[in-house]
C-alpha cells in the first residue's frame, strides 16, 4: 500500500513539475514552488524524490522511451523509406501531441542534467535521430529521394516537428494523424525524386 501511495505521489509531483518547468522554466521553478503547487510542505518533497533534477531526468528519459516505442514499428518494417519516413513523422507527431507539458521539458531543459545522465540523454537522441538519418540514406540509395545533405535534412525535419508543441491545440481542426501527414507529405514532397 505504502508503494502505491509513493508511486501516486510521486506521479502527482513528475506531473506538476513539467507543467511548471514548462511555464516557468527549470531553472526558475524551486522545489519550494513545486511544493506549493501540490499543496505540500517542501521537506515532504525529499520522502518521494531526490532532487529537482531528478524529476529532470524522470521527464527526460520517459519522453525518450516513449519516441523509441512509438518508432519500433518503423525500424523493422520492409517498406519504402518514403513510407517509413512519413509513418516516423507521424509517431512523432503523436508522441509530442500526447506529451505536451513532458516534451516541452524535453526539449528546453535536457542542458539541465548533469554527468553521466547527460551523456546518456545525448547518446539516446543521437540514437533516435540516426534513425530517420538511416531511413533517407536508404531512400537516397534507392532513388527515391533526390541528392541531398542527409544531416542538414534531418536537422531541418526535427526543427519543423519539434516546434509542434508550441501551436499545437487539441481543439483545433487538425488532429495528430492530419499534422504529421500534412507535415510529412510537405517535407517529403521537396525530398522525393520525381
Amino acid at each position: 500500500m505504502a508503494d502505491t501511495v509513493t508511486k501516486d505521489r510521486k506521479t502527482q509531483i513528475t506531473e506538476a513539475a513539467q507543467n511548471m518547468f514548462r511555464e516557468k522554466g527549470y531553472s526558475a521553478t524551486s522545489m519550494r514552488d513545486l511544493a506549493a503547487r501540490i499543496g505540500i510542505e517542501p521537506a515532504s518533497l525529499y520522502s518521494h524524490i531526490r532532487s529537482k533534477e531528478e524529476i529532470l531526468h524522470t521527464i527526460c528519459f520517459r519522453i525518450a522511451e516513449e519516441f523509441f516505442k512509438s518508432i519500433k514499428d518503423v525500424t523493422t518494417s520492409t517498406e519504402s523509406a518514403d513510407i517509413k519516413l512519413e509513418k516516423a513523422i507521424v509517431s512523432h507527431v503523436e508522441v509530442i501531441k500526447n506529451n505536451a507539458d513532458a516534451f516541452a521539458v524535453f526539449y528546453n531543459d535536457w542542458r539541465h542534467l548533469s554527468e553521466p545522465v547527460l551523456s546518456e540523454f545525448i547518446s539516446a537522441r543521437r540514437e533516435y535521430e540516426n534513425i530517420f538519418r538511416g531511413i533517407i540514406q536508404e531512400g537516397l540509395e534507392d532513388g527515391i529521394f533526390k541528392p541531398m545533405d542527409v544531416k542538414f535534412t534531418v536537422l531541418t525535419l526535427f526543427s519543423s516537428l519539434n516546434w509542434l508543441y508550441h501551436w499545437f491545440k487539441p481543439s483545433g481542426k487538425m488532429n495528430p494523424k492530419e499534422i504529421g501527414g500534412n507535415l510529412s507529405n510537405m517535407i517529403l514532397y521537396g525530398m522525393m525524386n520525381k
